[in-house]
């Protein structure tokens, strides 16, 4: 087997891993894609007769291309019209099935990352999320061992002050949509109240293309009378269930075409969050599953 073979395994085995890695980091399947390209560039230029461990290395590469991304993500999210919510993945149900995996890169989660800095957030996602050692990220986002300690200890405080709340049975999960789904269908005012939690927050992201909410949206009364508005556009449409970055999610199509992902967060019962993508943008990857993994 020649080196670029040897390389170009090593990359295939471990590509939904750094999928994953650059997707938590950046928020967008479409920057983590051409983070993965950018990795294969620089690992394809490696001696792999030098590197112990081509999972721990790739990661690097990859986390480093991706923190660079974020930077200057940043920039172009200070200009950007209206909310910005994450770009929405299919993702398959062995992703829901690992509820950490699924927790980490729910909408909901992703949002709260985004208050992190860069280089928090980097050390955040690798460690919690993926287990890395303190020295391992180190060497991903140039600093050293103790500061990277510190890093992590204040970027989990800033998490755990925000973060959504815990995991929610399925079976509850199930009864919340379907009663979701049925006042929906059927222009409920009073039975989107009800399932509705007296704070949910809806966030609606057009990116300026389409029409979207520009705020949030905030309590069980507003929001359900802005769903009761939409609910009007749903004569000619389709209102599907399915799989959003591993939580429960609806897609609404007009004559076959996504117009709509919305991303719902569940708990205690009650739907607590709404993340209501349109922008086409980042809706281009929904023809297919993304697997994802840890």
């Amino acid at each position: 087997m020649t080196g670029t073979d040897k390389a170009t395994e090593a990359f295939v085995a471990h590509r939904n891993l750094l999928f994953t890695v650059a997707y938590e980091l950046l928020g967008s399947a479409a920057d983590a894609e051409d983070v993965l390209q950018e990795t294969w560039l620089r690992w394809v230029g490696v001696d792999l007769d030098t590197v112990l461990d081509h999972r721990a290395y790739l990661v690097r590469i990859a986390s480093r291309q991706a923190l660079q991304r974020l930077r200057t993500l940043g920039r172009r999210k200070e200009s950007y019209v209206g909310p910005w919510l994450p770009e929405p993945l299919l993702t398959a149900p062995d992703v829901a099935d690992d509820v950490e995996l699924a927790d980490s890169v729910s909408m909901a989660m992703l949002l709260v990352l985004e208050t992190l800095k860069p280089t928090e957030r980097a050390v955040f996602v690798l460690r919690e999320v993926f287990g890395l050692e303190y020295d391992e990220i180190a060497e991903a986002v140039d600093k050293k061992p103790d500061a990277v300690r510190q890093i992590a200890h204040r970027a989990r405080s800033h998490v755990a002050a925000r973060r959504p709340a815990g995991h929610v049975s399925p079976t509850e999960t199930r009864k919340a949509l379907a009663a979701f789904q049925r006042a929906i269908e059927t222009g409920d005012l009073q039975g989107l109240v009800d399932i509705l939690a007296p704070d949910v927050v809806f966030l609606g992201d057009g990116g300026g293309v389409v029409q979207a909410v520009q705020r949030p949206v905030v309590g069980a009364d507003k929001v359900a009378r802005l769903l009761a508005v939409a609910v009007d556009r749903l004569t000619d449409a389709t209102l599907d269930l399915t799989q959003i970055n591993g939580q429960p999610a609806l897609i609404l199509r007009f004559n076959g075409e996504i117009d709509t992902v919305t991303a719902l967060r569940i708990d205690h019962g009650q739907i607590t969050g709404l993340y209501s993508v349109r922008n086409p943008s980042k809706l281009s990857h929904l023809t297919k599953e993304v697997p994802l993994t840890r």
